[in-house]
């Protein structure tokens, strides 16, 4: 997303005005993960992800409409070249939650903070500093610690799967700086195209033998609840988020919004333990400790550098 000029220090109480929409957004992420566990089972990942998507999509083609008109060829093919990637995103993510608790979801997924850095050293061949990566150290001995909670076993297959969305999380990010054609492309449109062509994939594969029930099928079969879930995973985490983010940055500055996002996995595991009735157990609340303090740590580094 480009940021737009950052205003002058706004007083206190305008600064919070600002600041308690993007926590909003940090809070419904971190519920995010528990609400996909509620509605989602293996069989029905890839139809989710179609409701999901479908209804925020319309919404958001009838509001950007000239301006998605507006877009070149390169940064059509850009922006759907980066919805690519995010349709990878979201089936992992959709299917690690499945297999793994909404607390581990939220605290493995902060790691792309720390992989997004040392990713881009790697491209730009700049060695971090000595700080960061202890901090991704002790993000990386957290993460090994979270996963064995109840004793030292092998991580579960929705750890792993969490972890490489992190790392597919890095590409995107990386991918929309180093894509030349997206970078000025605006950040309505940029999101609308890499949506739809989301949509796309899951379409695509919902369509395929043996992908599981299809999107309408699953819609036939929700409660109350379950739609409630789905509702809230489109309407607060995807249309509300991505429209609180637009308005912040051009209010606050992106370092500020950074912070207050990167709060994400504590709310995680908050409504993990607190409505979900997960337990981390004594190494889980270390590694999540370790985790939290690794990124955060990492976090400041990456600003400073």
């Amino acid at each position: 997303m480009s940021a737009a000029a950052v205003p002058a220090l706004a007083p206190p109480r305008r600064a919070w005005a600002t600041d308690l929409p993007v926590l909003a957004v940090a809070v419904v992420w971190g519920a995010s993960y528990l609400a996909a566990k509620g509605i989602t089972t293996a069989h029905t990942v890839v139809a989710v992800l179609v409701l999901r998507f479908a209804i925020v999509l319309p919404v958001l083609v009838a509001i950007g409409w000239r301006r998605l008109r507006a877009l070149t060829g390169a940064q059509w093919r850009g922006a759907g070249l980066l919805g690519l990637v995010l349709s990878g995103i979201f089936l992992l993510e959709t299917y690690g939650v499945v297999h793994t608790s909404a607390t581990n979801a939220g605290l493995i997924i902060s790691l792309t903070m720390i992989f997004t850095p040392l990713a881009e050293a790697a491209v730009t061949r700049v060695r971090p500093s000595a700080g960061f990566v202890a901090a991704a150290g002790l993000s990386v001995a957290g993460v090994v610690l979270l996963t064995q909670g109840g004793g030292f076993t092998s991580p579960s297959g929705g750890d792993l799967l969490m972890l490489l969305a992190a790392l597919a999380r890095t590409v995107h990010v990386l991918a929309m700086a180093r894509i030349r054609a997206v970078r000025d492309a605006d950040s309505l449109s940029l999101t609308t195209v890499q949506l739809g062509a989301a949509v796309a994939v899951f379409a695509v594969l919902a369509a395929a033998p043996g992908a599981g029930a299809s999107p309408w099928s699953a819609a036939a079969d929700f409660g109350v609840r379950a739609w409630a879930g789905l509702v809230f995973l489109s309407v607060f985490c995807t249309l509300f988020a991505f429209f609180v983010q637009m308005w912040s940055v051009r209010r606050t500055s992106p370092s500020r919004v950074s912070l207050l996002l990167g709060t994400e996995p504590l709310w995680a595991a908050a409504v993990g333990i607190s409505l979900g009735g997960e337990r981390l157990g004594l190494l889980g609340a270390a590694g999540a400790v370790l985790v939290l303090a690794g990124t955060a740590w990492g976090r400041r580094g990456a600003v400073r550098e």
